[in-house]
């Protein structure tokens, strides 16, 4: 058949409509291509030629206020796998066997990461030394080596709960080195070069290197001989007591400077994986407990201040106070008679507290709470801080305010405390606790600045004053005598408080036993706080478990800053050295070793009489002002009357404290055999038998409330 003119015209002009489509569409789709998405895919194709490395930086030093090192940064190398260059050699099996023989590492999972879809994969961070050797001298296809810093804690455990931990990525994880990340951290660096299609480095190329920026240095207001000291005497205290947990603060109250801060169980951040992740908790900022009696102090001072109390107010405790419903008890149901405001300090009276609180009322009570800054954090410079609990005020009732005013009800954490009773030590004045005192660049230029800062005045200075006196008498002549120091005036709060259970209440055999105080008591240097949770063994008691180890903390710290100690003088006469006088310590019921420490330590001599290891009497009686270097006689078995034993008739000691039995039968001669502790509530032989001086009499105690 013919084609004719009109069919060839036809086929040209379908032809030429095609033709106009294809290209229609051929010039959209380089429009699309080179316009609309030119910028998204050049940057897609400069990622495809481009190996880019990356180079952490060295993150800052951290030091103490005397320029020691405590956290460094040290140089060690990293394996990383360029894919694309590993699959293109075609020996990614044999490569992936030879790396698994070198990091002791698994071949099948190497050889997955080396051949993954993507421009840049990390092999095994922060490698030994003798590996990246043996990777240098394997010369490994599409496997190299770039320096990295990890941290390095040159004092190994010390200060580990302030310092924290940093991960193998440069980031701080805990304490001030993840509090400070963005100051410390610096600048990632990085190494760029540009590959042709076979990943082979393209000559005059693109070849970059952006050196990385190291982080800024960090001084901290911690003292490496206090935080020491500090840790050396928590350590004793918690090992010996086997403790749940511990921790210990010291502070200088003028400036909120933290110079000492741990807690127990610690741990080594340099291989902290091997520890576990329970010990890195911060005790003392993280948890909150029932502060017990050292809680008095706060509610001193708002008494005080208020004007319903002064040191000489009369307070009369019949043992026990009712409020509503509930009677309040004060320890071992003791009768502390009459009494002055600074007489129920010294003997830590419950009742003359509830009494003190009561008079206080709701409404001042908690002014005063929030002014000392409980139920909300101190702004200390770590991560992670509690707020502690306290009632709402809201739904407060009067048995919430008897019980909050001798340290029950209410929860804080260590840190709070400290801050609280560091205004008392501050002459009223709440300074913000800190750690950090400036930061420094690498030439050792100040970037900042940490001033001291002062958040509110909370009572007069005449108040604080007045309170620094009365808290005196407490280590002097009260339940912290154990933490008095010959030559330092120190002032200062027991505290014993019960333990609340999971499902309620209290705990019938767990308590937390703290002290709190400060020295000089007149011109206060340092504050120093010490609690023991759960410590295990007779007594139990802050005065015998913290108070000791504050005095050891506090009379090496305050020599170590060299304090000028003071002798004790009578008042009355010239200082002269033959009137130099002491106060006589109460050693009955002490071991023998103790007791003859706890004299020595008076700068008294000690004559011994008797035999056995518990003291049973003493000559003269605790608190006496003798000579220095006077005699004390301490009787290790009782008193014989013309040389034969005397019959004793034996008194009724059930509900009484194990303390208050262990006097009773001392003074009457008589051999204590305690089991448990608590309150006594049965004795063999029976009250009413008559037995000879120096028999031995077994008592039962249990908890309050039992």
């Amino acid at each position: 058949m013919q084609t004719t003119n009109l069919q060839v015209r036809k086929r040209i002009a379908t032809l030429f409509f095609l033709f106009t489509i294809v290209f229609l569409l051929l010039g959209t789709r380089i429009f699309w291509v080179q316009f609309v998405r030119g910028a998204e895919l050049s940057e897609k194709a400069l990622q495809n030629r481009m190996r880019d490395i990356p180079v952490e930086a060295k993150r800052g030093i951290i030091y103490d206020r005397n320029g020691q090192e405590l956290a460094i940064s040290i140089s060690a190398d990293s394996v990383y796998a360029i894919p694309a260059e590993v699959v293109s050699s075609e020996e990614a099996r044999a490569i992936a066997a030879k790396l698994a023989a070198i990091l002791d590492g698994d071949e099948n999972n190497l050889y997955d990461r080396i051949t993954r879809n993507s421009s840049f994969e990390w092999v095994k961070r922060q490698i030994q030394p003798e590996q990246a050797q043996q990777i240098k001298e394997a010369d490994l296809p599409g496997i190299g080596l770039t320096e990295e810093s990890r941290r390095f804690y040159p004092k190994n455990t010390l200060a580990s709960h302030i310092l924290g931990i940093s991960g193998v990525d440069n980031t701080g994880l805990e304490g001030v080195d993840f509090y400070y990340n963005d100051l410390v951290g610096g600048t990632k660096g990085r190494i760029v070069v540009e590959h042709d299609a076979a990943n082979r480095p393209i000559p005059e190329a693109t070849h970059k290197y952006i050196p990385p920026v190291d982080g800024a240095n960090l001084v901290l207001t911690i003292d490496e001989t206090i935080q020491y000291i500090t840790e050396r005497e928590l350590d004793k205290v918690f090992k010996e007591r086997q403790a749940k947990s511990a921790a210990a603060i010291v502070m200088d109250p003028d400036t909120g400077e933290i110079l000492a801060l741990t807690s127990r169980p610690t741990y080594d951040p340099n291989n902290y994986q091997e520890y576990p992740a329970q010990n890195r908790r911060n005790y003392a900022i993280n948890d909150a407990f029932e502060p017990g009696s050292t809680m008095k102090i706060a509610t001193a001072a708002m008494a005080m201040e208020e004007k319903i109390v002064g040191p000489f107010s009369q307070f009369y405790c019949p043992g026990h106070i009712k409020v509503g419903k509930e009677t309040i008890r004060c320890s071992g149901g003791t009768a502390h008679g009459n009494q002055t405001f600074a007489e129920i300090v010294e003997k830590s009276c419950n009742v003359g507290f509830v009494q003190v609180g009561l008079d206080l009322g709701l409404e001042k009570y908690y002014k005063y709470l929030h002014a000392f800054g409980f139920g909300k954090t101190t702004g200390i410079d770590l991560p992670g801080e509690a707020e502690g609990i306290i009632v709402p005020e809201s739904r407060a009732m009067q048995i919430d305010l008897a019980t909050m005013s001798f340290g029950q009800a209410n929860a804080v954490t260590a840190m709070q405390l400290m801050a609280a009773v560091g205004a008392v030590a501050n002459e009223g004045q709440l300074m913000q606790p800190h750690l950090v005192q400036q930061v420094i660049d690498k030439d050792g230029q100040v970037i900042k600045k940490y001033e001291p800062k002062t958040v509110r005045q909370v009572v007069s200075a005449d108040t604080a004053r007045e309170l620094c006196s009365i808290l005196e008498g407490e280590v002097t002549n009260g339940t912290g005598k154990n933490a008095y120091m010959p030559g330092y005036r120190a002032a200062g709060k027991t505290g014993t408080a019960q333990k609340i259970a999971p499902t309620g209440g209290y705990m019938a055999n767990e308590y937390v036993a703290s002290f709190i105080g400060f020295a000089p008591a007149d011109d206060p240097r340092l504050v120093c706080i010490v609690v023991v949770d759960a410590p295990q063994g007779y007594p139990y008691y802050g005065g015998w478990v913290a108070a000791p180890v504050f005095k050891a903390i506090m009379e090496d710290s305050l020599r170590y800053l060299d304090v000028p100690q003071r002798e004790e003088i009578d008042s009355t006469s010239p200082p002269t050295p033959e009137k130099v006088q002491v106060l006589v310590p109460d050693v009955v019921n002490l071991p023998l070793a103790e007791a003859l420490s706890t004299i020595k330590e008076r700068g008294l001599s000690a004559k011994v009489t008797g035999e056995g290891n518990i003291v049973w009497q003493q000559t003269p009686k605790a608190k006496t002002k003798i000579d220095l270097n006077s005699e004390v006689i301490i009787y290790l078995s009782p008193f014989e009357q013309n040389g034969e034993n005397t019959e004793v008739t034996i008194p009724d000691l059930q509900g009484k404290s194990m303390k208050e039995v262990a006097k009773i039968l001392a003074d009457l001669g008589l051999h204590l055999l305690p089991e448990g502790f608590g309150l006594a509530y049965e004795q063999t032989p029976a009250a009413g038998k008559v037995v000879t001086s120096g028999s031995n009499i077994r008592v039962k105690f249990q908890p309050v409330g039992e």
